[in-house]
């Protein structure tokens, strides 16, 4: 399928899990795709496997840098013209009671969940506004819907992110311009596989956050599928 040929795509947290997956079905759809994320072997590995040279690009980016995130859609903009979508992927789950007290596991997670994706937004969204058109994905979870005691304060970030993607929606009414929320339950990742929990049912695989991706940003132009939730059965 190609309903994204001449459609320039950013993916930050591009280099393990949902990002990959993210990045691969965006390729596939003929985008062309910028992958971002902090591991440069990482990124060039993945970016080799899918293997259309003249369509991918690879960023090494920390979007906790405001500059880095700056810079990423620069180069962008440089190789392939303009953005037209922009995945705000790059997320961490850490030690998140507040019990605990682990600082800088907390501030790590304000960092990246939610610093990262207003660094992405605010870089991105000056020519999105000018172009009057372009679409910005925030990967959030289902942990911002609902606080799981032992994630305080992951769920804290989620939520925020879920916060943002709807004040955002609300604010670029009749700009062009959409915002899609993809909430994510557990899914199949080197992350969750650590995880003690919910292993009585299959997790999600990353292709299915990826698929929700491709849906939301190949609707009409008049349609902006603002939220999408994804649990495991």
């Amino acid at each position: 399928m190609t309903q994204l040929i001449g459609k320039t795509a950013i993916v930050t947290g591009a280099s393990s899990g949902i990002g990959i997956a993210i990045t691969k079905e965006l390729a596939k759809e003929g985008a062309n795709v910028v992958l971002a994320a902090r591991n440069k072997e990482k990124l060039e590995n993945i970016a080799s496997e899918i293997g259309v040279e003249e369509n991918i690009l690879y960023v090494q980016t920390d979007v906790t840098k405001q500059q880095d995130v700056s810079l990423l859609v620069e180069r962008a903009k440089l190789d392939f013209g303009r953005v037209d979508i922009y995945v705000n992927n790059a997320g961490r789950m850490a030690s998140s009671r507040v019990l605990e007290g682990s600082i800088s596991d907390w501030e790590q997670m304000i960092d990246i969940n939610i610093k990262g994706v207003l660094y992405g937004i605010h870089s991105i969204l000056p020519d999105m506004l000018e172009n009057k058109s372009g679409h910005i994905v925030n990967i959030a979870s289902d942990s911002g819907f609902e606080v799981i005691e032992r994630l305080t304060v992951y769920c804290a970030t989620k939520f925020a992110v879920r916060a943002i993607s709807t004040g955002l929606e609300k604010e670029l009414a009749n700009t062009g311009v959409r915002t899609t929320n993809i909430s994510p339950g557990m899914v199949e990742t080197p992350l969750s596989s650590k995880s003690p929990f919910e292993t009585d049912r299959k997790k999600l695989e990353p292709a299915d956050i990826a698929k929700a991706v491709v849906f939301a940003v190949t609707q009409p132009e008049h349609v902006n599928v603002n939220e999408i939730t994804v649990r495991p059965v």
